[in-house]
């Protein structure tokens, strides 16, 4: 692909809006992002908070500690930390430079004000809204569709901004739908590295730094650890010890950042850490491994772009694929090898829930980066899955289009359910 074509300036376009840092787990901290906002707008420490929700965002934040609170979880957790700490112009990482003085005042402020979270009645599946109240005054702040992306911001009364949100939510962001497999292997093969090099290095720097926290330190139900105690340390095993263990730490609170994934720090963890991995591993160079993570974030954002940003289908399945096919990159190269590691990848997998953010994630991830690479072994044995071998189709594309109707529409009433259990209705 020629720098001219314009797909080139499309694929890192999409690299720039979805390679972005983040402290913790992305859905908390944007409700602290929604917070802060709220708090500057209402100009004063809010006596009364309300938020409305939609269920995946109460999934997602329901078992997960919100960093720089004193191992707290929850909405009310993540509402107050936005408030009393909150640095809006951080984004997603609007919590991170809370000192031990304003922890105390956030469990402070958790005692002594009313915070009611609603269960919001939208037709988005990811829906945040904050309304503020001091005496007489209000104000209001909506996220609609993914993490920064405010649509509303309301204050006695007048609209300061406001903007419209789609039902699939790709307002604001590249389009995605001229994404395909072979399109990716093109452009990760053509890229010049200098226009990738800067993000891909904090992606490296980040995820791979949290990933060794994970195994250094009790996080969790310590997957990564495990699976180094349990099984012999080859580079299959690191591969995915480290890409749980980065998860261990982010789900247990730890405050170090990561670059994330189609709004996911676990997406962004599981879609680098194995790929980079292997590439040390095998002592390839750095270009090549600069060109492996960017076919395997394209191929992670690819994949979600269909299902869309929450869902019942765990995220870190497409990105376990995803690494799948950057390792295959890195040991083969063909797009042969790619696209069946691809697809055998997603016949293992596909259908592992999201029940939430939490400790469990770590070992969905170890689960989705070991199909992944046992989906090149299948190829490189000569065994695949055919079109017709249940959800999958023929060829790559066609069996993607599958995955995304059963994360997309088909699990919509399994979301459901599993809100239910979660919050014993």
């Amino acid at each position: 692909m020629k720098k001219t074509d314009k797909n080139y300036e499309k694929c890192l376009k999409i690299l720039e809006e979805e390679l972005l840092p983040a402290m913790g787990c992305t859905e908390p901290i944007a409700i602290s992002y929604c917070a802060a906002v709220a708090r500057h707008t209402l100009g004063a420490i809010p006596d009364r908070v309300v938020v409305e929700a939609s269920g995946n965002i109460i999934k997602n934040v329901k078992s997960v500690i919100v960093p720089n609170t004193g191992n707290m979880k929850g909405i009310p957790t993540a509402t107050a930390a936005g408030i009393i700490a909150g640095d809006m112009e951080k984004k997603l990482e609007v919590i991170s430079s809370v000192t031990e003085e304003q922890i105390t005042a956030i469990k402070e402020y958790l005692e002594t004000t009313e915070i009611e979270v609603r269960l919001s009645n939208s037709p988005y599946i990811f829906d945040i809204a904050v309304t503020v109240y001091k005496d007489k005054s209000y104000a209001k702040v909506r996220i609609v569709n993914y993490h920064t992306n405010i649509v509303l911001i309301e204050k006695d009364g007048e609209v300061l901004q406001q903007s419209e949100a789609s039902c699939d939510g790709g307002e604001g962001l590249t389009d995605r739908s001229f994404l395909s497999v072979e399109l990716i292997l093109d452009f990760a093969e053509s890229v010049d590295i200098s226009d990738v090099k800067d993000m891909l290095d904090i992606q490296i720097k980040y995820n791979m730094a949290i990933a060794e926290e994970g195994l250094k330190n009790n996080y969790g139900a310590n997957i990564g650890s495990v699976l180094l105690a349990h099984n012999e340390n080859s580079l299959k095993v690191r591969a995915k010890a480290m890409a749980a263990a980065g998860s261990d730490a982010r789900m247990s609170g730890c405050v170090m950042p990561v670059v994330i994934n189609s709004g996911s720090g676990n997406q962004g963890i599981t879609a680098s850490v194995p790929v980079i991995v292997y590439a040390r591993g095998l002592n390839v160079s750095e270009e090549k491994m600069y060109r492996a993570l960017v076919l395997s974030n394209l191929i992670a954002i690819h994949q979600k772009t269909r299902i869309g940003r929450l869902s019942a289908y765990c995220g870190a399945i497409n990105a376990g694929a995803a690494a799948g096919c950057g390792i295959a990159y890195l040991l083969d190269g063909s797009f042969d090898a790619i696209a069946h590691t691809l697809v055998n990848a997603l016949a293992i997998v596909s259908g592992i829930i999201c029940d939430g953010a939490k400790a469990s994630c770590a070992g969905k991830i170890a689960a989705a980066v070991d199909a992944g690479i046992l989906g090149y072994e299948m190829y490189c044995d000569g065994q695949q899955f055919v079109g017709g071998d249940g959800i999958v189709k023929k060829g790559a594309e066609n069996t993607l289009v599958s995955v995304g109707r059963l994360g997309h529409d088909g699990m919509r009433e399994t979301d459901i359910e599993i809100l239910n259990i979660m919050i014993d209705k």
